[in-house]
């Protein structure tokens, strides 16, 4: 009943884990693929218990089986699945590091593969280790041709099943990226992660099976992109940082596609704060470079700003601080050429707080690699400036407040204040428990550490042991 496997003597674990996944039996998949064959007119396709078994085993049944396979557990599973999802041949292409091709229509398909496989995936605590993310050239190389890429003529798809989709379709998409991005604020990225993606698979399903306009192509193209963005962050903020990257890489192909360059450094941006909280500082600044560079042209006061505060914070820390302290000047200036309303939805978050908090924290950097007068002066101004962040921050905006919080405490030590420090993190461990987010979790362990030499300081063994207690 079917053509052995090249691989045959490899079980088709994705198969079986995908029965387990939905609890789907040998019998009743062998029923659902015969339901469904009967119903589509393929009176002699009627497999039984063994059959499943020996698809388990490694075979590849013939056409058109692996698709009423793949039909029967998407149903069972509330996703769209493809052949090579259930480890049978498929065509679609996979992120393998960064070298996904630049050539109109990949991304769509890299989207829908990246996403089945993620919400299929069980995350454990070594099972992404920050160790496999792509880095130094490796990462950098393949991401040059962003800056030059531009959206070729969009194909106008004919003849698909999915129905017509509009401007409503669209908006639709915006919407739900909004309201991630604010579960995402409020709560951290962990509990929310798998929704988002499940959410992107379905968007870019839209791509992949409906009719639309060329504009309207572009448009969910870019939205699609953009939601990618959102569960790339909160995979970060999760820890699960080769998740992350993927999606991040994959959606900066979509918004490459969709022709948005301002989304694009978004997303770089992104990236570069997940390669300094990796301590792949070299990486960060590059990827600032690469967003600044390719999108030139077409930044927003507000996209500009916040590009020059986050190589303010890099130059920082790789003890430029003549450098830093310029670019932290570009992004003062940048920011007063906002006006309210002309901004991307996806930059509603770089406001006064966050550009202060940002150079603030880039003082904070410079106040420690820095002596006598010019720590002082540091010191100082990172404290000023983190202070007017944390009055300034919406309520909604828990976990920035956590870090602002802990940018103070840090702040302190660096001024030789234990007791400030111990103070503003009493406040980041309030806010800690209302939140799920590893990397939080990450900046409190750096503090812990910080304080390691004001051992003998009572305020400094309190924050140790609060820290110490807080992440078990």
């Amino acid at each position: 009943m079917g053509r052995p496997r090249l691989d045959q003597r490899e079980p088709n674990e994705h198969l079986a884990q995908w029965q387990a996944q939905v609890s789907m039996s040998n019998a009743a998949l062998a029923r659902a693929v015969t339901k469904r064959a009967r119903a589509q007119g393929h009176r002699g396709v009627s497999p039984d218990e063994s059959s499943v078994r020996r698809w388990r085993a490694g075979e590849t049944p013939r056409h058109p089986v692996p698709q009423l396979i793949v039909e029967a557990i998407s149903e069972r599973a509330g996703i769209s699945l493809s052949p090579a999802d259930l480890g049978f041949p498929d065509l679609l292409p996979t992120v393998q590091g960064t070298g996904l091709s630049w050539l109109p229509g990949t991304s769509v398909q890299a989207l829908l593969h990246l996403t089945r496989s993620e919400v299929m995936r069980t995350h454990t605590r070594n099972s992404d280790s920050a160790s496999r993310v792509q880095k130094g050239s490796a990462l950098l190389a393949p991401l040059q041709q962003w800056a030059t890429t531009e959206p070729s003529p969009a194909a106008v798809p004919v003849g698909r099943t999915g129905g017509q989709v509009g401007a409503a379709e669209v908006e639709g998409i915006r919407a739900v990226t909004a309201m991630y991005r604010d579960v995402d604020n409020r709560h951290g990225g962990a509990l929310s992660r798998k929704a988002v993606v499940a959410q992107l698979n379905e968007a870019a399903s839209l791509l992949h099976t409906c009719t639309y306009t060329e504009r309207t192509g572009r448009d969910l193209l870019a939205a699609v992109a953009d939601l990618g963005s959102v569960a790339g962050w909160m995979s970060f903020d999760a820890g699960h940082h080769t998740s992350a990257q993927k999606l991040f890489i994959t959606s900066l192909h979509a918004a490459a596609e969709a022709g948005d360059k301002p989304l694009g450094a978004h997303i770089l941006q992104c990236m570069a704060r997940q390669m300094s909280h990796l301590e792949r500082y070299e990486d960060a600044l590059a990827l600032i470079d690469l967003a600044q560079y390719g999108a030139r042209r077409r930044l927003s006061p507000a996209t500009s700003s916040m590009l020059a505060s986050l190589e303010a914070r890099f130059q920082a820390i790789l003890g430029n601080l003549a450098d830093s302290e310029a670019a932290a000047g570009r992004a003062e200036d940048a920011f007063t050429g906002i006006v309210p309303g002309n901004e991307p939805a996806h930059m509603m978050f770089f406001d006064t707080a966050e550009l202060s908090a940002t150079i603030g924290v880039a003082h904070q950097i410079a106040a420690r690699n820095s002596q006598g007068t010019d720590r002082a002066r540091h010191a100082e101004s990172g404290i000023r400036l983190i202070q007017q962040a944390l009055e300034a921050r919406p309520a909604h905006r828990v976990r920035s407040k956590a870090f602002d919080h802990l940018a103070l405490a840090r702040t302190h030590l660096a001024a030789g204040e234990p007791e400030g420090a111990r103070q503003e993190t009493i406040h980041a461990l309030d806010l800690f428990g209302t939140i799920s987010s590893h990397r939080v979790g990450d900046r409190l362990t750096e503090l812990h550490n910080e304080a390691l030499p004001y051992a003998n300081s009572a305020p400094a063994v309190d924050l140790r042991e609060r820290i110490t207690h807080a992440l078990g």
